[in-house]
């Protein structure tokens, strides 16, 4: 029943905005959004962007050209100079909202020149209950979330992701490399490059879910906790330590806690509750 009720719900939200902007990470979320868009407002009427920038993995930016091209959008992939924003490099716990700020104003320009009416992102009904400082960015700048407008949540829009024959309906998230930083810790080109290399190398050992973070010449790697064993066994352990210590981390540790989305997000919500 949900199902039915929550797709009319987006319809409606989309035919509100008759020509749209869909800012296109290539993300379930943001792939969903796409395909409705295109199939509710008509395909001449909807145009994906995917920003590239040393903070996004090269990978994302190929999977999200081959998702928009199965979805037969238009689609362009913008450069964005984040790294030259002063206010982001410093990493602080507001880095997103500079980031969002940035890449928002972009895509309104685009927009304009484009004849569309609206940039949309793919935020869903969680987002609302997560640390997410590029939120704000975007109700500033008057960016619209259709999905979350809709009530939709992430396990929703994976149940109609599947149930449309997307196939990235089961993607893990993939949030930029920055928030394996933590905050206060500035964000450097060498520091992302590491990570990428580390977290790239894990998944050709067949780990799909994880996160490298950077603790200087330590990385702490997160993997759900049904993988930990197969991380300890002899041949991955030593393969690891060998490929991390040509990175640059000569300490490599195990997170017991496991993968967790946004674990740097722990330290600001524990300040906040003692009211450090």
């Amino acid at each position: 029943m949900w199902q039915a009720y929550n797709s009319y719900t987006l319809q409606q939200r989309l035919v509100d905005l008759k020509t749209v902007l869909v800012a296109f990470s290539g993300g379930v979320d943001s792939t969903l959004l796409l395909k409705t868009a295109a199939e509710i407002l008509g395909r001449d009427n909807v145009l994906a962007v995917t920003a590239t920038s040393e903070i996004f993995p090269a990978r994302e930016v190929e999977n999200a050209r081959k998702t928009a091209g199965l979805i037969g959008a238009k689609h362009l992939v913008i450069k964005t100079e984040i790294m030259n924003n002063e206010l982001f490099v410093k990493n602080s716990p507001h880095r997103c909202y500079y980031c969002k700020t940035t890449l928002f104003l972009k895509l309104k320009d685009l927009a304009t020149e484009s004849g569309l009416n609206f940039v949309a992102d793919g935020s869903n009904a969680d987002d609302i209950m997560d640390y997410r400082p590029g939120i704000r960015a975007a109700r500033e700048l008057g960016i619209r979330s259709p999905l979350q407008e809709a009530g939709l949540s992430k396990i929703q829009i994976r149940q109609m992701s599947r149930d449309l024959g997307l196939p990235n309906w089961d993607k893990p998230a993939m949030p930029c490399l920055c928030t394996r930083i933590p905050y206060n810790e500035p964000v450097t080109n060498e520091k992302l490059r590491q990570i990428e290399q580390a977290e790239t190398f894990l998944r050709s050992l067949g780990i799909t879910e994880l996160r490298v973070r950077h603790h200087g010449d330590l990385a702490r790697i997160e993997v759900p906790l049904c993988v930990i064993d197969q991380i300890l066994s002899e041949n991955l352990r030593s393969a690891i330590i060998k490929k991390f210590a040509s990175i640059g981390f000569y300490y490599v540790s195990i997170d017991l806690k496991g993968l967790r989305s946004g674990s740097f997000n722990e330290v600001l919500l524990e300040e906040t509750k003692y009211g450090q």
